[in-house]
C-alpha cells in the first residue's frame, strides 16, 4: 500500500469522524480524539525498528539493486517505515514460487 493512499484514507475517515461529531454534537471531544490517533500513528510509524529487523536487512542486503538502495539510505538508524518500505522492495523482486 502506498503512503499517499494511506494519507488520503486518514484525512476522508478524518472529515468522516468530525462530520459524526458535528452531529452529536461532540466536536471538541472528536477532534481531541483524531489529533491523538493521528500522533499515535506518526509516532509508531518514525520509530526505530527492534534489532531482529536489523538482522533481517543484513539477509535482504547485497541480493537486490533497489532494495540495497533503500537500506544505505534509510541506515544508520531504521525507522519502522522505512522498513515496511524495504521489505515490500525485497519482496517484490524476489521470485515467486
Amino acid at each position: 500500500m502506498n503512503l499517499t493512499i494511506i494519507l488520503i484514507s486518514g484525512v476522508i475517515l478524518s472529515i468522516a469522524f468530525h462530520f459524526a461529531g458535528v452531529w452529536a454534537d461532540a466536536k471538541k471531544t472528536v477532534w481531541l480524539v483524531i489529533v491523538l490517533v493521528w500522533a499515535g500513528v506518526i509516532s509508531i510509524a518514525t520509530s526505530e525498528v527492534k534489532p531482529k529487523a536489523y538482522e533481517d536487512i543484513k539477509k535482504m542486503h547485497g541480493k537486490y539493486k533497489d532494495t540495497d538502495k533503500l537500506i544505505d539510505k534509510s541506515m544508520p538508524k531504521v525507522s519502522v517505515y522505512e522498513m515496511i518500505l524495504i521489505k515490500n522492495s525485497f519482496l517484490k523482486n524476489e521470485p515467486k514460487e
